[in-house]
């Protein structure tokens, strides 16, 4: 059974007339790598630096293992922080840089150098070729590595991540992300990463919380993120999404009009009256070209855009007033459909997700 190790409750911060954390209540298990998600400005990033202890609350209280450390300074959490500029000291070799804080904390010098040693060999810099170096001697993700240890460095409880990757080139950040990954699972340290990154969050998080102007809309894993949107801004912001605009014809039925074309569904909203306004959602992956065995929502169409994408050809399909993009693999054998050919896609009612207007 998990084991809650961070509880956040009823989280505020107000600057001056701007709240831009809006009674956040989160609980995160021991061990778990968690990733806060949402665009600039919506909260993500001062959730963080209220753990950390550098802003102060305006109400409501943060717990570790059931202990209220509101009140701490950040030297007195326990927690490893890593920033988005590095924060490197500049004037300090790679070896001093990752034991800053274990010299503060008074740890004798002997047992600083096998320290050192540990958490180079960790990141995959040892100490005998790059622990001399100084930071304007190495790239942006060996900075990054190098700050990732001088975090873990004094064994702190959990480690917090303010969007550390957003500076690096996209194959370092793939490649790096991993690394962080492999990292703290073998620590089995609690991890808190904040990015705006929606392909960051879902490949390396066990649970994701997505916000929006200070708002959690949606905390649950990557799996539930993606395929189970919780509000029309969860699944906007993560992933491609259609979404078509329908009318129902026969609530008891559960018949819609899209298009002129009538489509039966699983289920409509509780209430939902003849010719009311609905948005239908899907995943561009959920539609097939064609109708194979089992699909039972069909729409006909006419090829709008073709977009060869290599292993995947994206298509939209034009339905009238409504434009269907769906992915198909691509068939070495067979071309993609021409522009303007009339084409049928299907899916099935069950991938599709019904946002209120």
């Amino acid at each position: 059974m998990a084991e809650e190790f961070l509880r956040i409750e009823n989280l505020v911060k107000t600057f001056g007339t701007n709240t831009v954390v809006k009674g956040a209540n989160l609980s995160f298990n021991r061990g778990e790598f968690i990733s806060l998600l949402g665009p600039s400005g919506c909260g993500k990033t001062t959730i963080l630096r209220m753990v950390a202890g550098f802003e102060r609350p305006s109400s409501g209280n943060i717990l570790v293992e059931g202990k209220d450390i509101t009140p701490l300074q950040p030297n007195q959490r326990k927690v490893g922080m890593v920033f988005q500029a590095y924060a490197l000291f500049p004037n300090m070799n790679v070896e001093d840089n990752v034991a800053f804080g274990l010299k503060i904390a008074g740890m004798p010098a002997d047992q600083r150098r096998v320290r050192v040693e540990e958490m180079l060999n960790l990141i995959g810099l040892p100490a005998a070729t790059f622990g001399k170096r100084f930071p304007f001697e190495m790239s942006g993700g060996q900075q990054q590595r190098v700050a990732l240890a001088r975090a873990l460095a004094p064994k702190p409880r959990m480690l917090l991540l303010d969007e550390p990757l957003s500076a690096l080139d996209a194959k370092i950040r793939v490649s790096l992300r991993q690394e962080i990954r492999s990292i703290q699972r073998e620590l089995g340290i609690t991890t808190i990463f904040v990015t705006h990154d929606q392909e960051e969050a879902l490949s390396i998080s066990d649970r994701i919380v997505v916000m929006s102007a200070g708002n959690v809309e949606q905390f649950g894993t990557p799996f539930e993120i993606y395929n189970r949107p919780a509000t029309r801004f969860v699944a906007t912001f993560v992933g491609t999404l259609n979404t078509l605009t329908a009318r129902v014809l026969d609530a008891a039925a559960h018949t819609v009009d899209v298009d002129g074309q009538v489509l039966r569904l699983a289920s409509l909203p509780a209430g939902a009256a003849a010719n009311a306004p609905l948005s239908l959602t899907m995943r561009p992956e959920a539609v097939a070209l064609g109708k194979p065995n089992g699909q039972d929502v069909v729409l006909s169409g006419k090829i709008k855009e073709v977009h060869f994408l290599g292993s995947v050809i994206r298509l939209k399909v034009d339905l009238g007033q409504n434009t269907l993009s769906l992915d198909t693999f691509n068939d070495t054998h067979t071309p993609p459909p021409a522009l303007d050919e009339q084409v049928q896609v299907s899916l099935n009612s069950s991938d599709i997700l019904i946002l209120p207007n």
